[in-house]
């Protein structure tokens, strides 16, 4: 979606013009916007990521997806990475995939200039894309997608006593300023229902991500018919959660999700049991989900802690904190989950158990 120069009122003129607007268009333009004007990461953004705490969180993905590789046969890949924020992941990846003897072309799926520029300061000859259709077709793929998912828009919706409900966001004049609301939409939304919350009561909500399951979908085609693998890393939940998880994060607190549109984060929490029905009727085997904590202590994070603080007794301290924050159940280690999908001939991804 092009960024528009001022959301807000874009919003307010679909409104006036058409009615209230499903959320998921809502949650677009604001993110399009907001995406595309700034580098919010890192302490003087509005939040961080696994990659800016530490550099070990980059190095597992790339050892894990080189060693993969290694074991496949070895031979031309593709490094691919949704959503690379500054680049830092891709960075540290790529270092750790080279020094086990893979030097994969980067290919960056990101349409902010903001962005790529900050990458491009840390990924020396990537390729930018700005969608997944652009991707090598010739060559396996190795895909990274950390903390991509949770920003696409979502379809949110409600129960109510003449049934289910799209959520809807009309506008509201005030003292001379629009503010936004959510209100239900007038169609019937039963049928996109899952049959055991059909008699919720009264507002209990669900959600839909149906552009993460076409992203998901297309590329485990992808994979099957090119090799490789995607590993996905994100918040959420394996499907056995519903509710309204929409979330607005500025300035590294929360927000109202409908003030201010374009200024704020807008996220989801993932349903990962529906990006694995969507891998898995590509034919690729899924793997996962698995909390983030015991994702990254299988692949060897204690160690890899340890030996950075006695390379750099200075900053044991630090790195020890990154350690907690990345593994820990009441940090990132369960509200983060890994999701593994690989090509049909292709080994079992470490750190996950077998599933199928």
């Amino acid at each position: 979606m092009t960024a528009s120069p001022d959301p807000a009122g874009e919003i307010a003129a679909l409104i006036a013009a058409d009615g209230p607007i499903p959320l998921s268009r809502f949650m677009g333009i604001a993110n399009a916007h907001y995406y595309a004007t700034r580098d919010p990461f890192g302490a003087g953004g509005d939040f961080v990521t696994a990659p800016e705490i530490s550099q070990m969180f980059g190095e597992l993905v790339g050892l894990c997806l080189a060693d993969l590789w290694e074991r496949h046969g070895g031979g031309p890949a593709a490094y691919v990475e949704l959503g690379p924020g500054r680049g830092s992941l891709a960075e540290d990846a790529l270092r750790a995939m080279k020094a086990a003897g893979l030097a994969p072309a980067a290919h960056l799926v990101e349409t902010s200039p903001v962005l790529r520029a900050a990458q491009a300061d840390r990924v020396a000859g990537a390729t930018w894309h700005d969608t997944i259709e652009t991707l090598p077709d010739d060559m396996p793929l190795l895909i990274v997608a950390n903390e991509f998912f949770d920003a696409l828009p979502i379809s949110q919706f409600i129960s109510t006593v003449m049934g289910w409900r799209e959520q809807m966001v009309t506008a509201e004049e005030s003292d001379g300023a629009t503010a936004f609301a959510l209100v239900p939409g007038t169609k019937l939304m039963d049928s996109l229902i899952p049959r055991h919350l059909l008699d919720a009561d009264p507002g209990g909500v669900f959600e839909l991500n149906p552009e993460a399951i076409a992203i998901v979908s297309a590329l485990a085609r992808r994979l099957a018919a090119q090799g490789g693998a995607m590993l996905i890393v994100d918040y959420g939940h394996d499907g056995s959660r519903h509710g309204d998880t929409l979330q607005a994060v500025r300035a590294h607190a929360y927000a109202d999700p409908l003030a201010h549109p374009g200024q704020s984060d807008l996220t989801a929490h993932v349903d990962f049991l529906a990006l694995e029905a969507a891998a898995a009727t590509a034919e690729a085997r899924v793997f996962g989900p698995v909390e983030q904590g015991e994702w990254l202590i299988a692949l060897g994070i204690s160690d890899r802690s340890a030996m950075l603080a006695r390379h750099t007794p200075a900053r044991a301290q630090d790195i020890t904190a990154a350690y907690r924050r990345l593994t820990h159940p009441e940090e990132m280690g369960s509200l983060f989950k890994a999701l593994a999908v690989v090509a049909p001939e292709w080994p079992d991804p470490a750190g996950f158990p077998q599933r199928r």
